[in-house]
């Protein structure tokens, strides 16, 4: 007789790494208690020993999120060190897009998410940054990395020289030629080989950092 497999334990964490599973698979929409408890096996008065309510679980699976993002380092160079937790951060939202619109949103922060906070500005301060400067640099780069991430999840396409797909339809309707410029983007850059939108994070993030350089020179 084969014996049955053995469940494993409930614990916090395992909860809040089920509810991230159940997010990446089907959506923040879709997690609740008992969609959560129901993947797990066991019943939803089971999991309120660990977490109260769904508020706790989304507290919980946002500061995962931050958990997964490397830490600026205050000894570095701060404008490297911004590039890499933009590049971080920007990662992790593309492994779970259903965060984008959540990691700024709970005013119960856990310890990783006060420690990504803490490090950045600890990075921003410690390389001369004005208490002003810094807390404007920080809203700045957010703002644009929440909101490539926005579009970037949007688009109807993702990756390397998957654009085509799309575009190539559209254009059909250009024929008129009412639209000329979006023809010249369109065929002198967006379907020219190996295009990705991914791509245009870099500039926009290195024109932030640049300007940021400018206005701390100003500043000393």
């Amino acid at each position: 007789m084969t014996a049955a497999p053995q469940r494993l334990p409930l614990s916090r964490e395992r909860v809040l790494e089920c509810a991230v599973a159940l997010a990446d698979e089907s959506g923040l929409a879709a997690l609740t208690i008992r969609t959560l408890a129901h993947s797990m096996g066991t019943k939803p008065m089971s999991l309120y020993y660990y977490v109260a309510n769904k508020d706790e679980i989304l507290d919980g699976i946002v500061d995962m999120v931050f958990s997964e993002i490397d830490l600026p380092a205050s000894d570095g160079d701060w404008s490297e060190e911004m590039r890499r937790r933009a590049t971080g951060v920007r990662a992790a939202l593309k492994r779970h897009p259903w965060a984008v619109g959540l990691v700024e949103s709970r005013s119960a922060p856990g310890p990783a998410t006060l420690r990504h906070h803490e490090a950045t500005l600890a990075t921003l301060r410690t390389a001369g940054f004005s208490v002003q400067l810094t807390a404007h640099a920080y809203a700045l780069l957010d703002s644009y990395i929440y909101g490539f991430a926005v579009q970037e999840a949007a688009l109807p396409f993702e990756g390397r020289d998957t654009a085509a797909e799309i575009t190539k339809p559209i254009m059909e309707r250009f024929s008129t030629g009412e639209y000329p410029r979006m023809v010249e983007i369109a065929v002198e850059h967006v379907l020219k080989p190996g295009y990705d939108f991914g791509d245009e994070f870099m500039f926009g993030l290195d024109l932030i950092l640049d300007g940021l350089h400018r206005l701390k020179a100003g500043t000393e």
